[in-house]
């Protein structure tokens, strides 16, 4: 019963994003100018206003991709897991580029890298040649044309940025993101916003830079810069913008956000400054462009804070030989994530501002009521963490080994396509690893209910000393079952020399793993997760709903449009001022029914997880099923004859 509405809901998404394309291949034409003004003079006089049409046009084709894409996943999740032959453009996902700079590219992302640098190639050329044409003398100061046409590039490199501008914040969205719609996970997908985001403030510094030529070489630069005009663009909104936006790409080099993550932390937050002044200078009929990533965004966001309430506690913790630590969460029974889910955690006794991403390394197939992340000792937040879970209270301070914890997610794909294969090849080094643990739990009751799944699975595991080979400690039931003999492990230790020693006796050096029980004398709640896709989507239909409304509404009341003429006469910033207005009104609104749906969630269905219903961690008895598993010290994976 599936199949045909979400064969017809792909057909709509596909129909939608071929519009929304059309519409920025077109923009920079005659003839979309000439159509777009005629559209403009007819919404002035309708209820929709001319700021009602840009939103329509313009930013509601990527939330309906959103809605229609939230709406065709959540069926396509409810679709049997079948074996299906790869299809001729399965090719374009196989990876093409290995680079330790941009990672991994397969040949659709390269595909779609390059028609999107041939769109910016093809919008400058469209605006610039059309600006060489007219010749249209600047009404300010008069300029030669060579520097008349330094200063129409310089204008035009704007344009770029705000293209990047249009996609930047896309990648980032976790709850409401539709890179799910190509497979592409949060992880994947940041790249993408260091490209543009390096991109946008490339454009925008020759953008900002060339115009400021101009203005030295007219020697006007202390009349222009400060200028704050009352219709079009405002210069100074600009200059504010750009340096702050420097300020975001120049604490967010590696070189910075490694070493002073704080400092790339709080400084990304200026993105608020950014965003409000370039609405000041461009305008909002440019604006509009770009909003939809920022109307995702803010949702997101605010969807994200909601979910990390209330606060959740470790119930208990296992502590490796390696500084790695492995945390249990109490979970909603009816919480389902897929395997390579991740999920962000935040411990207020270590930071109230830090959230740290973690793949979950349980199923919730197999363990109901709790979730489990591995975490190496490696930073100084994780290391933090390791040395207080070592610390052993006395018996009066018990309080102190309650730890509350925040959590956002799961996030994972939306289909197991894993299970299609007959042979899983998986590969991990030290605590890489921490994938492949959730697949490898998904496959067991897969095979024990006889339904689709791998035949034979092979992790090729490399390591730098033995004693992180108890890292694999969460798969070992898995490895050596001799009833579940699809799992064979392959263990490479690279930095030590010793012959003669089987994985046996390797593990029974290094399996001295330490449980560490947390005292619980007071019940909490349990990680609930995301809301379902289905209910996403109406709450960004209701908010753009809303939005459209209080926009219409506020410019009948306060520009009162002109019937005789489009023009603007109203103030740039009392138009801006409006749409920001209409944006923080829908906000509030979808933040006050999703806090509503959440209290819902937590005070009728969902009650409090308390130690009695707490999971036993059992230890791992692992004694047969040796034989068929290897490890080589001194050596690295030979793929050729893995």
């Amino acid at each position: 019963m599936t199949k045909i509405p979400s064969f017809l809901l792909k057909l709509l998404l596909v129909l939608i994003f071929a519009g929304w394309l059309s519409l920025w291949l077109l923009k920079p034409t005659q003839l979309w100018t000439k159509s777009w003004k005629i559209a403009e003079a007819k919404a002035s006089t309708s209820f929709l206003t001319q700021a009602g049409l840009n939103f329509a046009v313009y930013t509601f084709p990527v939330i309906a991709i959103a809605i229609v894409g939230f709406m065709y996943l959540e069926l396509k999740q409810k679709e049997p897991t079948s074996r299906k032959g790869r299809s001729s453009l399965s090719v374009l996902s196989n990876p093409l580029v290995v680079n330790r700079y941009i990672g991994i590219l397969s040949g659709f992302e390269i595909l779609v890298v390059s028609l999107f640098v041939i769109f910016l190639a093809w919008t400058f050329y469209a605006r610039i040649s059309s600006d060489f044409k007219k010749m249209i003398p600047i009404k300010s100061f008069t300029l030669p044309v060579w520097q008349y046409r330094i200063f129409r590039v310089a204008t035009r490199c704007g344009l770029l940025a705000e293209a990047c501008l249009a996609l930047l914040l896309l990648p980032i969205l976790r709850g409401m993101s539709i890179f799910r719609l190509l497979g592409i996970q949060f992880e994947a997908s940041v790249r993408y916003h260091i490209w543009l985001g390096t991109a946008m403030i490339l454009f925008a510094t020759l953008h900002g830079g060339g115009t400021f030529l101009i203005w030295g070489m007219k020697h006007r630069i202390g009349d222009e810069m400060w200028r704050w005009q009352k219709v079009g663009r405002i210069y100074l909104a600009g200059e504010i913008s750009l340096v702050t936006g420097l300020v975001i790409w120049i604490t967010s080099l590696p070189q910075i956000r490694r070493k002073r993550f704080e400092i790339f932390y709080y400084t990304h937050h200026l993105y608020i400054v950014f965003i409000l002044f370039f609405l000041l200078h461009a305008g909002d009929r440019h604006f509009y462009m770009v909003f939809p990533g920022i109307f995702l965004f803010c949702l997101d966001k605010i969807l994200r804070i909601i979910q990390s309430r209330p606060e959740t506690y470790i119930l208990s913790a296992r502590i490796f030989p390696s500084k790695a630590i492995e945390l249990t969460l109490p979970k909603d029974p009816r919480l389902k994530y897929t395997p390579t889910s991740v999920i962000y955690v935040k411990i207020p006794r270590i930071s109230n501002f830090q959230w740290h991403p973690f793949s979950i390394t349980s199923s919730s197939k197999v363990d109901k009521d709790t979730i489990s992340i591995l975490i190496k000792a490696e930073g100084r937040w994780t290391s933090t963490l390791y040395n207080m879970l070592r610390s052993k209270p006395d018996a009066e301070a018990d309080g102190m080994r309650f730890f509350h914890v925040a959590t956002e997610g799961p996030y994972g794909p939306s289909s197991l396509d894993f299970l299609r294969y007959d042979s899983l090849l998986l590969v991990a080094g030290g605590i890489g690893v921490t994938p492949f643990f959730s697949i490898l739990q998904e496959i067991a009751p897969a095979r024990s209910n006889k339904n689709v799944s791998p035949v034979k699975v092979q992790l090729v595991y490399t390591i730098k000393d033995s004693q992180s080979i108890c890292l694999l400690d969460p798969v070992l039931p898995h490895a050596f079952d001799a009833e579940q003999s699809y799992l064979k492990l392959k263990v490479f230790v690279t930095r030590e020399h010793q012959s003669n020693r089987s994985l046996r006796e390797v593990l029974v050096e290094v399996s001295k793993i330490q449980t560490i029980h947390l005292a619980n004398k007071r019940s909490g709640h349990a990680v609930y997760g995301l809301e379902n896709l289905r209910w996403m989507a109406v709450l960004l239909l209701l908010a753009s709903i809303i939005f459209l409304a209080f926009l219409s509404i506020f410019n009948h009341i306060i520009i009162r449009p002109n019937k005789k003429s489009a023009e603007q006469k109203t103030a740039s910033s009392i138009v801006d001022l409006l749409l920001i207005c209409s944006f923080a009104l829908a906000l509030i609104s979808s933040t006050l029914v999703a806090t509503l749906w959440r209290w819902k969630r937590l005070s009728e269905e969902i009650p409090p997880f308390s130690e009695k219903e707490r999971k036993p961690m059992k230890p791992t008895e692992s004694n047969r099923g040796f034989d068929q598993h290897e490890i080589h010290f001194g050596a690295r994976p030979n793929f050729k004859v893995c």
